[in-house]
């Protein structure tokens, strides 16, 4: 079950960031990727700053969310260099 939950989370928060960098979504497959791979990042970044609120599923979806922009937002500096 607990898997089930982390694709969600991953799913909502990866289209919730590319639809803030991009406009629209990638897919189920790759918004799921970017929001698991932007949970770590925001995770990361938030704790370096001092700003992370653990426990509560608005808090994880908001730090996934925020790192998948981060994510989209090098990806989109690397594509263009």
């Amino acid at each position: 079950m607990e898997i089930l939950i982390i694709l969600a989370i991953g799913a909502v928060a990866g289209w919730l960031g590319s639809v803030i960098m991009t406009g629209q979504g990638f897919g189920l497959l790759a918004n799921i990727v970017i929001g698991i791979v932007g949970s770590f990042i925001g995770s990361w970044l938030l704790a370096m700053v001092g700003v992370f609120e653990e426990g509560s599923l608005l808090g994880t979806i908001l730090t996934a969310t925020f790192g998948a922009v981060v994510l989209l937002f090098i990806v989109g500096i690397i594509k263009r260099a």
